[in-house]
């Protein structure tokens, strides 16, 4: 509660450091923040050529095309992995903060999280703008995009904080966080349709991972127009699993911060 209360206390802070982190971010470049949003253009018309004219995927039951789930998929799975690996590296990019004894060191995992959000919002409406596309007309359940992304913002965020609390000290930990990301990608699932491949009996399994439940919901808004509040037993154990993260990280960091300044 006590990082909550700051993290609520200093958010004009909060929202002032991350638009400056996105903008920084490609500080030098020619063409500066534009290259933020050529690359989720690029990765879609990559997927979309790959599945849909190379390999032409059978489109799923019902005759929904393969290549917009997947979409639909990889939208939530590359913020939260941007999200998170911005936020493991944050101690490190922002050292220069982390010394100064002034400042609250615990809104950085939260600046680089959110810093993060520009890019997912521009995803989201090329999203958007492909399923139109496609024939595929916006709905009313593209609304709840906005509390799946809420949920996305707070697991990277209740992970960053322990990730984050780790470099500092095994600073060949990010590159593990990297790792375990791209694992995850798979294990999600994200590439692959779960309900064809594996049996019903092992599905809990999957359920278990709470990026299953932000993968599943964007897929609802997109592809089955389900309501959020229709997943009850997931919307009760995703938010379960979070603040346990939440709990975990923040106390991490808490008990940790004293012994940053001397290993950065």
């Amino acid at each position: 509660m006590k990082t909550l209360k700051g993290l609520v206390k200093n958010r004009k802070m909060i929202a002032s450091l991350a638009m400056n982190d996105f903008r920084t971010k490609y500080a030098g470049t020619q063409f500066g923040i534009i290259w933020a949003f050529v690359q989720p253009v690029i990765t879609i018309i990559i997927y979309i050529f790959v599945f849909q004219v190379i390999a032409k995927a059978n489109p799923l039951e019902g005759g929904f095309p393969f290549v917009l789930w997947l979409i639909a998929g990889m939208v939530p799975w590359f913020f939260f992995s941007e999200a998170v690996m911005n936020g493991t590296g944050c101690l490190i990019d922002y050292s220069y903060l982390v010394k100064k004894v002034v400042f609250h060191i615990d809104v950085l995992p939260v600046v680089r999280v959110l810093s993060a959000i520009f890019v997912h919002l521009f995803f989201v409406v090329f999203t958007m703008i492909v399923f139109a596309v496609s024939g595929k007309q916006p709905t009313v359940y593209y609304l709840q995009i906005l509390y799946y992304m809420f949920c996305g913002v707070a697991l990277a965020a209740s992970v960053s904080y322990i990730t984050s609390s780790v470099v500092p000290f095994f600073k060949d930990f990010t590159q593990t966080v990297n790792i375990l990301l791209m694992v995850g990608m798979w294990a999600c699932p994200v590439m692959w349709d779960y309900k064809t491949v594996m049996p019903d009996r092992f599905h809990w399994i999957l359920r278990l991972n709470p990026m299953f439940y932000i993968v599943q919901g964007y897929r609802d808004a997109f592809v089955e127009e389900i309501w959020f509040w229709q997943r009850p037993a997931g919307f009760f154990w995703f938010w379960i699993t979070v603040l346990l993260i939440w709990m975990v990280g923040t106390r991490m960091f808490e008990r940790l911060r004293v012994h940053f300044p001397d290993v950065l």
